[in-house]
């Protein structure tokens, strides 16, 4: 089969996969979808009202090899054998946002990553310039694909959540504004355990950036803070901070319990008491969230609405109820140990944690002293809870097993006392038992609300 020069291939038929292919067909592209999996209905139905070729349950090598450009989901690994063909075979392979990017016109893009926080960080910037009247669409890991938002509805405005993975296949992706709220280890099992190589495809962010672009930064974390020392930044770079070593002339600070915003004359000056997500984890995403805003051009008074306003996340340290007194807390969303470290530390009452699932080579040293602190007891959710055993039998007095949401919700219950708090902030992937960490989350709400 001769390599046609307009055929791309996709890889992967979820929300990203769709979305490159809808985008492609509009941009006159031959396109062909291959899934390994079963493709879910919604999106097959997509595909077959677009007249889009695909296959399931199978990658067929003609077909892909075929490819001028492959846009494989940020699912899957080059360690996969189709991928290693396509890798051998020299074929242009990108990433869903970057082909989006191509075909963005002069639309400007906020993009945001992190080891935690991304999503509410780019929920919370999205909300304030919608709420300032921006055209806007919040794209990327929450909300459509970039690439499906660009050939459905295009905006002049978008916040996009990016994971290490789709940054790891651009080439020329390049937002107006980059923010980079921290740098812990996860998914270093995709990365071969090098802690280097996941901090490198972070720092793709402002890869291609220029001096006319901004790269809004966290300066209080030290992997951060040691990756800038040794490589340069070509986008003018703005801090935020708590510390007062590290506060530049224009950003984001907290000094005295007061949220600081400077940029370009109309400063904001904030109680944290006054904002709607509470902890210090927060305080630091609603800094990058204004500082972002502000580069945009919104006013510091619709900046200050919002932050007072705002409604948290689903699965993010989402309060579920209070049952004979003790306080049930959802964040499901927490898959990895640093998520848990920022739970843990917002809690202020006695916690009985529901920990694990899926296990990506996590290190749960960065949370034993505030475990010591303040769990009295954890329940293990996952098939294997064997790593948790190994770093907190010696910690915790008491430590049970369960393999559900209900098992370990009725556990939790059962050693939770009055005032208490039963924490969900599992440190893990939820595959083991779960469809996604949603998923995980409605089982346990459900579960709650069934004692």
């Amino acid at each position: 089969m001769s390599t046609n020069t307009k055929r791309l291939v996709i890889l992967g038929a979820a929300e990203s996969g769709v979305g490159a292919a809808l985008l492609g067909k509009q941009q006159g592209w031959d396109v062909f979808v291959s899934d390994g999996g079963t493709i879910r209905e919604q999106f097959k139905t997509v595909l077959q009202q677009q007249g889009i070729a695909f296959e399931e349950g199978m990658h067929t090598s003609d077909k892909i090899l075929a490819a001028a450009c492959l846009v494989k989901s940020p699912g899957i690994s080059d360690k996969t054998p189709i991928m290693k063909q396509v890798r051998a075979a020299g074929i242009e392979v990108c990433s869903e946002i970057e082909f989006g990017f191509r075909y963005k016109g002069d639309s400007k893009i906020i993009a945001i990553t992190g080891s935690n926080g991304k999503s509410t960080t780019t929920k919370l910037t999205y909300t304030i310039l919608k709420n300032a009247d921006y055209d806007v669409a919040m794209v990327g890991n929450i909300g459509y694909s970039f690439a499906r938002q660009i050939a459905e509805r295009p905006c002049k405005w978008y916040v996009m959540e990016v994971s290490s993975f789709q940054l790891d296949d651009i080439h020329q992706f390049r937002p107006d504004v980059a923010v980079l709220l921290n740098i812990t280890p996860d998914h270093l099992d995709r990365y071969d355990y090098v802690f280097d190589n996941y901090v490198a495809s972070k720092f793709n962010i402002t890869k291609y950036q220029t001096a006319n672009d901004y790269f809004v930064v966290n300066t209080d974390d030290q992997v951060i803070r040691a990756y800038i020392a040794t490589h340069s930044i070509h986008a003018t770079t703005i801090n935020f901070t708590m510390s007062d070593n590290n506060i530049g002339n224009e950003g984001g600070y907290i000094r005295n319990d007061r949220m600081h915003i400077d940029f370009e004359g109309d400063n904001l000056d904030m109680s944290i008491h006054d904002l709607s997500l509470k902890g210090r984890h927060n305080q630091y995403n609603s800094m990058a969230a204004g500082i972002s805003a502000r580069i945009a051009g919104v006013r510091r008074e619709k900046l200050r609405e919002t932050f007072a306003g705002f409604e948290g996340l689903e699965h993010r340290l989402e309060f579920v109820a209070t049952v004979r007194g003790v306080d049930f807390i959802n964040d499901s969303k927490a898959t990895n140990v640093n998520s848990v470290w920022f739970a843990l530390e917002s809690m202020k009452k006695p916690v009985v944690l529901i920990l694990g699932g899926q296990d990506k080579g996590n290190d749960y040293n960065e949370i034993v002293d505030l475990v010591a602190e303040k769990v009295h007891a954890i329940v293990c959710m996952g098939i294997d809870n064997t790593p948790i055993h190994a770093a907190f039998d010696n910690v915790v007095e008491t430590i049970v097993d369960t393999n559900s949401a209900e098992g370990a919700v009725k556990a939790a219950y059962r050693l939770a006392q009055g005032n208490d708090v039963v924490l969900l902030s599992p440190a893990c992937a939820s595959f083991d038992l779960f469809k996604n960490y949603e998923d995980r989350g409605a089982q346990f709400k459900q579960a709650v609300k069934n004692l």
